[in-house]
């Protein structure tokens, strides 16, 4: 149902999307409530029935078809995305491009990853053949974020429908147009069933949601909302996926190439305004090469500018409220004896908010216990790698990591070390780029995982299924059951597991 349908269905209430950096009203759309959302259940459940029930090829298809349709309009997408996020136009082209790549995956690995299989029974059951399968949820109800309004949500949304299942998409509020844009694409090319459907609204919508009897729920946002939703769901033990934020650290050896590293560092560090979950918040260098690393970092972050024009390196803050939390944690980190090397408080002029690095910052700071969600970026001398591991563990967060180090051992018992649920060496954010892996954390950055074979079986159902082939040797399941096979099946078990090991 599109948006008119639904605001003259009975949703009185609306609201606008606006752009950040102008305050223009781009859209408006309407307050959905558990009528509208329940609705909305009821035709995905029986969309749910055609879709699940085609072929894998017959999906394969009608997926590859819709990411051919993102490829085609990607101007016209990533101009949305730049009108409802304020991000450039090349940041939003990127993030689209990299929702293709995953689309693609999804629909040409699915069948590979959740097609039935035979399992091996094993000695003690020779006399049954074993089949695993991967069924479909059903209904997956999908809460996407504004940062990467395309790239996040679809890494549930593709791999969901991948594995079968019709879903419901509730974008934020603050970019309801792209969503509505992503759902009225895939029903150009699947307009038989509604698989994907639109709900619009604010948190009162995401609860109804949650709430609404969905057989899967993919939330992206804040830990703390993320605990609200999960309360939502747990009245009708609704399982979910939650990716949260993220305080995310990256590591600098002694023999790191430090031009590189500086260069990947400040990218992550401001890139999207720094309202990315696995941007660069804190960066860990040892020692040795602290100062030349400091001095290569400020160059490049003192030449980045935001703003809405052509050449701006990143746009406004999208959620306005943002810029009080980066000016309270500037303002801690300065109050406990930190200091700024670039920027400072007076780099926040609304709707942006200029770099800012910061060195001497306790660890106590907020500025590096909490998501900032902003353009900025402690630094912090370290006597060794181990003590950087130890470090960026120290956090309730643990989503992503970087490492950059030349001695490949080295470089991998870092990244093996660290506690978070991905992590990219000698580059940054390398793991959201490869479709195979899985995307997610844990602590306060969540649970659960999307894309990859892993994001894949996220929104499926395993089925155990075995047959008896021929009768089997002993009778131990029967009330007729003879004490000879007891003994038999006891004398079994000791000369299989009996061995002692050493």
């Amino acid at each position: 149902m599109d948006t008119m349908a639904r605001t003259q269905a009975g949703a009185a209430e609306t609201f606008d999307t606006v752009n950040p950096a102008t305050g223009e009203v781009i859209a408006t759309f309407p307050v959905d409530g558990p009528a509208s959302v329940g609705a909305a259940v009821t035709r995905a459940q029986e969309a749910a029935q055609w879709w699940g029930g085609l072929s894998w090829k017959e999906r394969r298809t009608r997926l590859l078809a819709w990411k051919s349709q993102l490829a085609r309009y990607i101007g016209r997408l990533a101009e949305l995305v730049h009108n409802e996020t304020g991000k450039p136009l090349a940041d939003a082209q990127l993030e689209i491009f990299l929702t293709i790549v995953h689309i693609d995956w999804a629909a040409r690995n699915a069948e590979k990853v959740l097609g039935p299989r035979r399992v091996r029974s094993g000695l003690p059951a020779l006399n049954l053949a074993s089949r695993l399968e991967y069924q479909p949820l059903g209904v997956v109800g999908v809460i996407g974020p504004w940062n990467y309004p395309v790239f996040t949500p679809m890494g549930s949304i593709a791999y969901a429908l991948a594995a079968g299942n019709a879903v419901i998409f509730k974008p934020s509020e603050l970019t309801p147009a792209v969503g509505g844009w992503l759902v009225s694409s895939l029903r150009e090319v699947v307009p038989e069933q509604p698989v994907l459907q639109l709900v619009t609204g604010a948190g009162p919508a995401g609860d109804a949601l949650a709430r609404s009897g969905v057989d899967k729920l993919a939330f992206t946002g804040s830990a703390g909302t993320a605990r609200k939703v999960m309360a939502a769901c747990a009245e009708n033990l609704t399982p979910m996926v939650a990716e949260c934020g993220g305080k995310d650290a990256f590591l600098v050896a002694a023999d790191a190439d430090l031009d590189a590293a500086a260069d990947a560092a400040a990218w992550g560090a401001v890139s999207n305004a720094g309202q990315t979950c696995i941007g660069v918040e804190r960066i860990y260098v040892v020692e040795k090469v602290y100062q030349p690393f400091l001095d290569k970092l400020s160059e490049r972050m003192a030449a980045v500018r935001p703003g809405d024009d052509r050449d701006a390196d990143y746009g406004p803050m999208t959620r306005p409220e943002q810029a009080d939390v980066i000016e309270q944690h500037i303002a801690d980190a300065l109050a406990r004896g930190g200091r700024t090397v670039v920027g400072g408080m007076q780099s926040v002029h609304r709707p942006y908010v200029a770099p800012v690095l910061l060195a001497d910052v306790p660890e106590a700071s907020r500025a590096v216990t909490e998501e900032t969600f902003g353009p900025t970026v402690t630094v912090t001398p370290v006597a060794d790698l181990d003590e950087a591991v130890r470090l960026a563990n120290d956090s309730s967060y643990a989503l992503g990591a970087t490492v950059f180090a030349r001695k490949k051992r080295q470089a991998m018992a870092a990244a093996s070390a660290l506690r978070s649920g991905m992590t990219a060496i000698n580059s940054i954010i390398g793991f959201a780029t490869v479709p195979a892996l899985p995307f997610g954390g844990i602590g306060d950055s969540g649970f659960g995982r999307i894309h990859g074979a892993d994001g894949l079986r996220e929104f499926a159902r395993a089925k155990a299924i075995t047959r008896q082939r021929v009768r089997p040797p002993l009778n131990l399941t029967s009330l007729s059951r003879p004490d000879r096979d007891v003994k038999r099946l006891l004398a079994l078990t000791t000369l299989l597991h009996g061995k002692r090991y050493r």
